[in-house]
């Protein structure tokens, strides 16, 4: 059994800007009505979402170049050579899709880093994701089910440690050994009783995890 490994969401963890906001802020303005029906309940995340990334009619090298203008913690790529240097391993997981996902990471040159998403590829000027129900880790709501994905991980490991901040994120919170909570993830955990360390950015994940001595 392998030691420790860090598992975060993506969008508004590492990123700054959801991906489905970027598209909605350029593309698809009607999205802001469908977020609405999202929150109220009326829309599972995988509906809106497939919705949002099937709107956004442009070539693939202009959604690539979009992609590239995500901005993202700056410090994360440094993060993540720290954690490997020190024995830890680390898995990006999130809800939206691998698609946007790898370009991001192709950009910053951050490699050996393991992605769980949902499948999503380019076709006809739009992002499509494939959801396969029969997947061990698939989730009606989310198209992936992030709790059963620190479960598994958790085989292999001794310790995990997992950063998010929104409400998918409430799921697998409760599975960490310790998660690192920002934004409205942090008033979701204290409503559920879940421990958490409220930070704000990578550098304070670095900073406790070098108190813990797990990073020198």
């Amino acid at each position: 059994m392998k030691k420790w490994a860090f598992v975060s969401d993506f969008d508004g963890t590492i990123s700054k800007q959801d991906f489905y906001w970027m598209v909605i802020d350029k593309y698809f303005p009607e999205g802001r009505d469908l977020f609405k029906k999202w929150k109220t309940g009326e829309l599972k995340d995988i509906e809106f979402l497939s919705t949002v990334f099937a709107s956004i009619n442009q070539s693939e090298e202009k959604i690539v170049e979009d992609i590239h203008s995500i901005p993202i913690d700056e410090y994360v790529p440094e993060f993540i050579k720290h954690v490997q240097e020190n024995g830890g391993d680390f898995y990006v997981l999130s809800a939206g899709t691998d698609y946007y996902i790898h370009y991001i990471l192709k950009k910053y040159g951050i490699k050996d880093v393991e992605v769980y998403s949902n499948k999503g590829f380019f076709q006809e000027d739009n992002v499509h994701m494939t959801i396969d129900e029969n997947h061990w880790h698939y989730s009606e709501r989310y198209g992936i089910d992030k709790s059963k994905v620190i479960q598994k991980l958790k085989e292999d490991y001794e310790t995990i440690y997992f950063a998010g901040d929104s409400e998918p994120d409430s799921h697998p919170a409760k599975y960490a050994d310790m998660t690192f909570a920002k934004d409205a993830l942090q008033d979701l955990l204290r409503e559920r009783n879940v421990p958490f360390v409220a930070v704000e950015s990578f550098v304070e994940i670095e900073e406790y995890l070098k108190e813990k001595g797990l990073i020198r």
